[in-house]
């Protein structure tokens, strides 16, 4: 495989990756938690949370390692690191952002001290632990958007400042 054609399935494979994190992200943000919070019995929304958590986590800790993976070597090949210095290309920030936050969260804080405190938290005032989850992950959506919109109209080169 040639060099282009590999930043081309770089491209692809970033794109397809983002899409399924993001889009997951997204599901469990609008579709999920509110109706997981619609449930009555707090022990039974944990217990589900937990059951429906588990079964994306290797969905997202896959697409975000392919992700990181593509997009560093897409910066490479086109020897892009000093964009990082250049305020036009502020989504190329937030999307690194957005990234080390969901790769640290999903490598790092979740299994060596977030889940556990979360569940202590669902299982002290379900409600109070339901609604700072939700708020967090609408934040990390609209970011993740802002970036993906960010993203698409400068790799189509529309110039932002």
């Amino acid at each position: 495989m040639q060099n282009v054609d590999l930043f081309v399935f770089a491209r692809a494979l970033h794109v397809i990756c983002v899409i399924l994190w993001i889009g997951g992200v997204g599901f469990v943000t609008t579709v999920l938690i509110p109706a997981v919070r619609r449930i009555a019995e707090p022990d039974e929304r944990l217990a589900l949370f937990e059951r429906l958590e588990q079964a994306f986590s290797f969905q997202a800790k896959l697409t975000t390692l392919l992700t990181g993976f593509s997009g560093a070597y897409m910066l490479s090949f086109i020897q892009g690191w000093e964009r990082y210095l250049q305020l036009q290309y502020w989504w190329l920030q937030l999307m690194t952002l957005v990234w080390l936050i969901f790769t640290l969260v999903l490598f790092v804080f979740e299994p060596w001290f977030l889940h556990r405190w979360f569940h202590l938290q669902a299982l002290k005032d379900s409600d109070r632990a339901f609604t700072l989850l939700h708020r967090m992950h609408k934040i990390l959506l609209v970011l993740s958007l802002l970036a993906a919109a960010g993203a698409v109209a400068g790799a189509h080169g529309f110039h932002f400042g």
